[in-house]
């Protein structure tokens, strides 16, 4: 059924690379299981039987999900996330992650969700539950157009009017850019201010940049720290699109 690849990772009929999954478990039943449930709900999964594997696979590679142990030989989940969370260089730093475990009270479970982690699954699962789970991996904004005239046009009207949005979206980002650090200091101000963005990103098809700011708004709302990988991603989009939106046509 999969039988094609885009950059080196098998792509589904419609041509878009599969969401990949890493599975990280040291219990040989739950790792076979969740695997081949990831795979049959058309995920590329893969896996690993310690924590100490996990943390070098996501500095390795980068996948759409990550599901964890809370208990493996060389490092559980929260300390596997912690080490790929810190980690700028590491392409999972940002990916979703979720952790497992056969045993969970409302304390840890509270407490993952603080570490970082999307959601909680406690052992035994079924597909339903992995259905619920793999609803939580959204598009990477690597995989994105910085600019969809397609969008833009749909959205503005005419390619004058999409222009004119353009340059001001540009001099918003040159704005935001300058100040970012500052900004994001202030939690309900730096919400506010992706509020705004994420429309105006809308308005002008800037695709990758929106992917970026609902990433960044669904981290804040769940009350985690911005990691130092999230922020240079997230300022890495934002300077490609400025310069992908080119110089002010108001000003040539």
């Amino acid at each position: 059924m999969f039988n094609t690849f885009t950059n080196g990772s098998p792509a589904a009929p419609s041509g878009h690379p599969m969401l990949r999954v890493l599975v990280a478990d040291d219990d040989p039943a739950s790792r076979l299981f969740l695997v081949e449930a990831m795979r049959t709900l058309g995920l590329d999964a893969e896996a690993c039987h310690d924590g100490t594997a996990a943390i070098a696979r996501g500095r390795e590679r980068a996948y759409d999900l990550l599901l964890l142990d809370c208990r493996m030989p060389g490092a559980g989940a929260q300390e596997v996330l912690s080490e790929l969370r810190g980690d700028p260089e590491a392409p999972s730093a940002d990916s979703t992650a979720v952790a497992t475990s056969a045993e969970m009270d409302a304390g840890e479970r509270q407490r993952l969700l603080s570490a970082g982690f999307s959601e909680v699954l406690q052992k035994p699962c079924d597909l339903a539950d992995l259905r619920r789970i793999v609803a939580l991996i959204r598009p990477d904004a690597s995989t994105l157009p910085l600019l969809d005239d397609t969008q833009g046009l749909a959205s503005t009207g005419s390619p004058q009017i999409m222009q004119a949005m353009r340059d001001l979206l540009r001099d918003e980002l040159v704005g935001i850019y300058q100040d970012l650090d500052a900004s994001m200091a202030d939690n309900d101000g730096f919400a506010d201010r992706l509020h705004r963005l994420r429309s105006s990103c809308g308005f002008c098809g800037a695709t990758a940049l929106a992917a970026r700011v609902v990433q960044m708004q669904d981290h804040l709302k769940l009350g985690h720290v911005v990691t130092p990988a999230l922020r240079e991603r997230f300022r890495t989009t934002l300077l490609e699109t400025i310069e992908a939106l080119g110089p002010s046509t108001a000003s040539a």
